[in-house]
């Protein structure tokens, strides 16, 4: 029994880096293929048997998961960044939100003849999307920026708030089981719920932030102090009143992404490589449970479900949050379209349906049943017909001629405060908090964290964003950046600077050119000689060439004291440069933007003074 159980999870854990893979290769949602590889395995195979396998341990464990995920989910739900938002955005989580939930739970309840209690849990679990799987379908269909940065919102915000509106709901179907059919007293519970889970999340949340900040935990604990309070804190709340758990870690992840010196990028990093390891175990054991014979029974009701959460309940919640706005029929259509569920719904359902089947409700694993199909249906049908009809509507963002810069050092923000004088849209990424600091002082928009991390994929803004540049002083940063980004860009599109170390290295040590992207600017720009030449005074210049300021006329006046990076043609289309331009390069009516030597500069003072 216990070398099955070790093999068990074993091999589960090999299913989900595989569906983790093979979702990463095609630039699909994982979940897709964790639920499908849980069900083969499950019950279309019989091998994986969830109950028979962890017995009394199933329930526990999904719990804790669960409690993580939602903690996770809650640390990015960051209120500053939601100041400042467009209106549509506000009605979606708002007069949407509701009209979706009441809509959904509505018509689940009229179609199957289901408690209402269930009815409306149901509408509460399916009304979110969320970041992992609206992320990866936005990224394949880009979108212009105004329907990307609505649905990247709505999913970032929509998923901590959907998931607190499903466990309210679940507390108030305990507190009445609980209560009786007495008001008073499942009024009284449900206060004891809402009262103990918000007091512990906010005290623990406090707590933790103050020791964090104060640094009275060490740098190397901060992820498994985080860690243990989040399962202590679930365990306290649990024990103190029941199914207050859930509740009180999500304030408690909230409270702390939103107090001030508290920095939670590290904690996240941690989070997110953990709730892939939970997520892609914990749903293939949920998917495990389903049964297909429940399925084949709700055939139609389920696909009529699905039909009624894609093509009424989703249309209807964007038409109601953008009645009156500036957004073009074409972009509220596609906004409707793209509405994924994703990992909360399937988390939030699976552990629902165990603890309402254990509280008498007969349909409650019809929840699971229900949530799986609606999450499947709608990543396939969506992933296959949002891209088409993306074109159709002419709503794809044409060749974005902005740059996403790898470091914010320096050199970076130098050359980005040129480009966004140009007019052209930058985002720098970087790790260390003084570049970032300083980056933000200088107007820039600016990604703090690793560009390569799993969070970037989750929260780096690439709206506009249609090239890379590896500007790092790490040059295996750049490296990976290029590896990174040219799934994201295509291969003619990510660029990098030369490797000072690398020219030095014998051929056996080099890295393959294969691997560097393209050359920045020229062979020998390296970090170091652009930081060196920036040093000592060398900035970046925008210099017009026209018929007479010819580009010739140019190289006379500047040859090798200017270091030429780019050419802003006369339709205002950026050429990031490698090597030396030509005079086809730059007709009459571009631009050059390079960075110019403090000896030029100097000799035009004088040539200046002289004049005088």
């Amino acid at each position: 029994m216990e070398s099955s159980l070790v093999f068990s999870f074993a091999l589960v854990g090999v299913l989900g880096l595989v569906c983790q893979w093979v979702a990463w290769r095609l630039r699909m949602p994982a979940i897709l293929f964790l639920l499908l590889t849980g069900i083969v395995a499950g019950p279309v195979s019989g091998w994986l048997n969830p109950d028979m396998l962890f017995g009394e341990m199933l329930f526990p464990m999904v719990s804790m998961a669960v409690a993580v995920i939602l903690f996770e989910g809650s640390l990015t739900l960051k209120f500053k960044e939601i100041q400042g938002m467009e209106t549509v955005v506000w009605r979606i989580l708002s007069v949407g939100f509701v009209v979706s939930w009441v809509s959904i739970s509505v018509f689940t309840g009229w179609l199957l003849d289901i408690n209402w209690h269930l009815s409306l849990l149901f509408g509460a679990m399916v009304v979110v999307t969320g970041p992992t799987v609206i992320v990866p379908m936005l990224r394949s269909v880009r979108p212009n920026a105004r329907i990307t940065n609505i649905l990247r919102w709505e999913s970032i915000l929509i998923d901590p708030l959907g998931a607190l509106l499903a466990v309210l709901v679940f507390n108030f179907i305990v507190a009445q089981s609980t209560g009786g059919n007495e008001w008073l007293a499942v009024i009284l519970v449900f206060s004891k719920i809402l009262a103990i889970g918000v007091a512990l999340g906010c005290g623990a949340g406090y707590v933790c932030g103050w020791l964090l900040r104060n640094e009275v935990i060490p740098a190397f604990l901060h992820n498994v102090f985080i860690l243990t309070s989040v399962i202590a804190v679930f365990a306290a709340s649990d024990t103190l009143e029941h199914e207050s758990g859930l509740l009180a870690v999500t304030i408690m992840g909230i409270w702390l992404a939103n107090m001030r010196g508290v920095e939670t990028e590290n904690i996240l990093d941690f989070k997110e490589s953990l709730s892939i390891l939970l997520i892609s175990g914990l749903f293939i054991i949920l998917a495990a449970r389903v049964d297909l014979n429940d399925l084949a029974m709700l055939s139609w009701q389920a696909l009529a479900i699905l039909g009624f959460v894609h093509f009424i309940a989703r249309p209807l919640k964007i038409i109601t949050a953008t009645m009156g706005t500036s957004i073009t029929w074409q972009e509220k259509t596609l906004i409707a379209w793209i509405g994924p569920r994703g990992i909360i719904a399937a988390a939030v359902s699976a552990l629902f349906a165990l603890r309402l089947s254990q509280l008498g409700y007969d349909n409650a694993d019809l929840l699971v049943n229900l949530t799986f199909v609606v999450i499947i249906g709608t990543v396939v049908f969506q992933s296959l017909t949002a891209k088409p009809l993306a074109k159709w509507l002419g709503v794809i963002e044409q060749a974005p001629q902005g740059l996403l810069f790898i470091g914010a050092s320096v050199v970076s923000r130098t050359i980005a405060r040129e480009l966004k004088k140009n007019g052209f849209d930058v985002m720098l990424a970087d790790n260390y908090r003084n570049n970032v600091k300083q980056a933000r002082m200088d107007g820039l928009k600016v990604f703090h964290g690793n560009p390569v991390s799993r969070l970037a994929e989750k929260e780096l803004d690439l709206v506009g964003i249609g090239r890379m540049m590896g500007v790092s002083q790490n040059d295996d940063l750049n490296v990976l950046a290029v590896q990174r980004y040219v799934r994201e860009f295509g291969k003619k599109r990510v660029y990098a600077l030369p490797s000072q170390a690398s020219q030095r290295k014998s051929e056996r040590e080099q890295v393959s050119d294969d691997l560097l992207g393209i050359a920045l600017f020229s062979e020998d720009a390296t970090f170091s000689k652009l930081a060196s030449l920036i040093a000592q005074g060398a900035e970046m210049r925008t210099t017009n060439i026209s018929e007479e300021f010819t580009f010739e006329n140019y190289q006379e006046k500047y040859g090798s004291n200017a270091i030429p990076m780019f050419v802003i043609d006369a339709r205002k289309r950026l050429t990031i440069l490698s090597g030396l331009p030509t005079a086809e390069q730059v007709p009459a009516g571009s631009k050059i933007v390079a960075l110019i030597k403090a000896v030029e500069k100097a000799e035009e003072k004088k040539q200046e003074a002289t004049k005088a």
